[in-house]
């Protein structure tokens, strides 16, 4: 038997359009941002403005790829792919957080270069377009930060926003640094520390996504709990081979074999372990096999 509530889809629809919108919003901002930045960092020769700009070009790739994420994520099962299209969403995050990763690495050498062969960054300029930048992306992590927080498609995307968001404080500071002191070596040392910032941030994205890719135990799921809680069902002699994974961001899938007790009607145990597993653990789509008595455990998958 296999059950999965008809309010779940509409909710989760609901939830991934709200998603939606607000990631189609901050990828405007930042697209409009970084064409504003090239263009102040070729006006006024800053090296360091345009190094920028491609950063936040690549943070509107990722915020495309998001937004392209869950359109596809939204179209209909077919035969081929029964479950859909909401692992693509899993796919979107995990390619935002290596991004981010690569773009780290990216950083970290770009400054060690500028600590060999120091770059003269223009500070007033810089300081400029740097709080143009802030604003621009405290609103993007706003909007994105009152979205739903267990959408990891969203929240690969609001990391996106923070690192922009620490970039441009870093780059303030580097520029009033530079303005009063005159040393462009803070403009590198600024660098280093925000990319140590965004490293921990994205590489938890992609264990994460890795876990869902993998279908690994939902985190708060624990096999024998589980079973033991399943056997306090009036009726259920023996509880087997809980597997539980994650289809999308609000959909859990569970596989699970009982017994019944003797003289209990074998087909009324699926509709209470269903309850039992929606209730107490938030799964959604279960699907629940009834074995004879004494047959579960010889059974190995």
């Amino acid at each position: 038997m296999s059950t999965e509530p008809e309010h779940t889809h509409s909710h989760e629809a609901r939830v991934t359009a709200g998603s939606e919108r607000r990631v189609r919003l901050v990828f405007i901002g930042t697209a409009s941002y970084a064409i504003i930045q090239a263009i102040g960092g070729w006006l006024s020769g800053s090296l360091a403005l345009v190094a920028d700009s491609g950063h936040m070009v690549s943070d509107a790739a990722a915020l495309l790829l998001a937004l392209i994420a869950y359109r596809v994520a939204a179209r209909a099962p077919d035969a081929a792919r029964s479950y859909g299209f909401h692992r693509v969403r899993v796919l979107a995050a995990l390619a935002n957080g290596a991004t981010l990763l690569l773009l780290v690495a990216w950083i970290t050498w770009e400054a060690v270069n500028r600590f060999r062969e120091p770059t003269e960054v223009l500070a007033g300029p810089m300081l400029i377009v740097a709080v143009i930048g802030l604003v621009v992306n405290i609103v993007g992590a706003l909007v994105l930060r009152s979205g739903d927080k267990g959408d990891a498609n969203l929240r690969g995307a609001l990391l996106h926003v923070m690192g922009d968001l620490l970039g441009s404080v870093g780059a303030i500071a580097a520029a009033i640094g530079i303005m009063l002191t005159g040393w462009t070596v803070l403009d590198p040392i600024l660098s280093v520390l925000v990319a140590a910032l965004v490293v921990r941030a994205s590489w938890t994205l992609v264990t994460e996504s890795l876990q869902v890719l993998l279908q690994a135990m939902p985190r708060g799921l624990n096999t024998p709990v589980v079973e033991r809680d399943l056997l306090t069902i009036p009726g259920v002699a023996e509880v087997g081979h809980f597997h539980a994974w994650t289809l999308s961001d609000h959909s859990i899938v569970a596989t699970i074999h009982v017994a019944p007790d003797e003289g209990v009607d074998p087909l009324k145990l699926p509709a209470l372990v269903v309850e039992r597993l929606h209730q107490n653990y938030g799964i959604d789509h279960v699907t629940v096999q009834v074995d004879p008595p004494g047959q579960i455990h010889q059974v190995k998958h």
